[in-house]
């Protein structure tokens, strides 16, 4: 299956997951995965959560930001893979000037 992200429809989610401003994405969700590629403009961020059902990894590809994982701060640059395991906690700001852009799988358990 190919996945064009170039057409599909931007959805902007206001404080997701209780984050600050707005997470813009394009997915496909289906029985298996939700696949994602997600935008944290300036200020933006993905609120603290956890992962009490899957997992979650994040391939950055644009910006800089930085991920809480488990109580500590790690820096976020294009080329970075953060993964959050089954039953951990994290969020991801954007805390630059220019969007961060991210690919993210979830998979559905």
């Amino acid at each position: 299956m190919i996945l064009d992200f170039a057409k599909m429809e931007t959805k902007e989610m206001e404080h997701f997951k209780g984050g600050e401003k707005f997470l813009k994405a394009k997915m496909l969700t289906d029985d298996l995965n939700k696949v994602m590629l997600s935008t944290l403009v300036p200020g933006a961020s993905v609120g603290l959560h956890t992962h009490e059902d899957s997992s979650e990894i994040i391939y950055i590809l644009e910006g800089t930001g930085k991920v809480l994982y488990d109580g500590e701060w790690s820096e976020l640059h294009p080329g970075l893979c953060h993964y959050c395991p089954k039953g951990h906690s994290h969020s991801v700001v954007n805390d630059s000037d220019k969007d961060l852009t991210f690919f993210a799988v979830v998979p559905n358990q």
